[in-house]
C-alpha cells in the first residue's frame, strides 16, 4: 500500500554514483540498507504528499521540466534530521538557482490546486539528499565518521525531475530538464 508520493530531482550519472558510494559503504558496515531495500534512487525531494493524482501532474511536470536548465549542485555538508527516521544526508549548498527552481515548482503545484505541506514550502524547505535512513541511534556517530571520509564537496548537476510513489519506490514518470523533445 502506498505511503505517499514525491517529486524528486535526480542527478547526472557521476554525481549519482558518488551518492551510491556512500549508500554502499554504510550498507557494507551494516549501518543502514533502508534506501537500497526500498529501491530508492539518489535524489533531492522537492515535494511530498500523502495523496496526489499522478496522471493529472504528468503534463504539468513535463512542461515545467522543458523550461528548466540542468541545475549545478554542490553537496558540501553532512547532516541529520531531527525526526524519528534517523536520516543522515548530504546537504547541497543552497544556491539561488536551486531555491528558485523549488519555489517555481511550488507555485505550479499551487496553481494545480495541490496543497504544499509546511516542510516543503519555499520558506521552510531544507534541501537534502538522504544517504541513510533508520540508522540505529547507537551507530549515528560511526555513520557520521564514515560520511566524513567522503571528499566534499561533491559536485554535479540535477538532470531530471520525476514523480514516485513509495514505499517501495515506484517511478510514475520522469523528464529531463531542458528536454523539449518528445519522449
Amino acid at each position: 500500500m502506498s505511503q505517499g508520493y514525491a517529486i524528486e530531482l535526480y542527478f547526472d550519472p557521476a554525481l549519482e554514483n558518488q551518492v551510491l558510494k556512500a549508500w554502499n559503504v554504510l550498507a557494507r558496515r551494516q549501518i543502514s540498507t533502508q534506501l537500497i531495500e526500498i529501491e530508492s534512487r539518489p535524489h533531492i525531494t522537492l515535494f511530498s504528499t500523502s495523496s496526489i493524482e499522478p496522471t493529472k501532474l504528468e503534463s504539468v511536470i513535463k512542461g515545467f521540466a522543458s523550461k528548466q536548465d540542468p541545475l549545478p549542485l554542490s553537496f558540501s555538508s553532512i547532516g541529520s534530521l531531527s525526526n524519528d527516521n534517523n536520516v543522515l544526508f548530504l546537504g547541497p549548498t543552497p544556491s539561488m538557482s536551486l531555491l528558485q527552481f523549488h519555489s517555481q515548482l511550488c507555485e505550479l503545484m499551487k496553481k494545480e490546486g495541490v496543497e504544499i505541506g509546511e516542510e516543503y514550502r519555499p520558506d521552510s524547505w531544507i534541501p537534502y539528499c538522504a544517504v541513510a535512513q533508520e540508522v540505529p541511534k547507537a551507530r549515528m556517530a560511526e555513520a557520521f565518521c564514515v560520511l566524513r571520509e567522503l571528499k566534499l564537496p561533491v559536485t554535479g548537476y540535477a538532470m531530471d525531475i520525476g514523480l514516485v510513489e513509495f514505499s517501495p519506490v515506484r517511478e510514475h514518470f520522469s523528464f529531463v530538464l531542458g528536454n523539449t523533445l518528445e519522449a
